[in-house]
C-alpha cells in the first residue's frame, strides 16, 4: 500500500511541475550539488502533507552531492480545465538557504542574497 501511494505521488501532475521547476532552476541544482539528485520518498505521516481535490501542499526531501532540503510545494487545481497549476515551489536548504523556485535568481551566488531579502510572503514558517 505504501508503495503504491507514493507511486501515486510521484506520477501526479502537481509532484512532476515541483521537480520540473527544481530541474530548471540552476541556483538550486548549483547549491544542491546536481547532479546526481536524490529525490526521497514523501513522509505519509507528516501532518504538513496534505492533498485533496483541489489543492497540495507537499514538502518533498531533495539531497544532491553538496548538500539536501526541503522542497515545499503548493499547487491548486482549476476546476474548470482540471489541469494544476504550481502556485508556490520553495527550496530550503540545510545551511538555512532560501530559494524561491517561481522567481529564482540570475546568478548561482544570489541565493545568500534571495535568502535575506526576497522570502517574505512565502509560506514555509507553518511547515517543518
Amino acid at each position: 500500500m505504501y508503495y503504491l501511494l507514493q507511486q501515486k505521488f510521484t506520477g501526479s501532475d502537481w509532484h512532476r511541475m515541483s521537480m520540473q521547476k527544481l530541474e530548471a532552476c540552476p541556483a538550486a541544482m548549483e547549491s544542491l550539488g546536481v547532479p546526481p539528485l536524490k529525490v526521497y520518498n514523501i513522509h505519509l505521516t507528516d501532518r504538513h502533507n496534505r492533498v485533496d481535490q483541489d489543492t497540495a501542499q507537499i514538502k518533498i526531501h531533495v539531497a544532491g552531492s553538496k548538500t539536501g532540503g526541503c522542497l515545499y510545494t503548493s499547487s491548486v487545481r482549476d476546476c474548470n480545465t482540471n489541469s494544476w497549476s504550481l502556485e508556490q515551489a520553495v527550496l530550503n536548504l540545510r545551511g538555512g538557504q532560501t530559494i524561491n523556485l517561481l522567481s529564482p535568481p540570475s546568478a548561482v551566488a544570489a541565493p545568500q542574497t534571495q535568502a535575506a531579502g526576497q522570502t517574505r510572503g512565502l509560506e514555509t514558517g507553518h511547515w517543518s
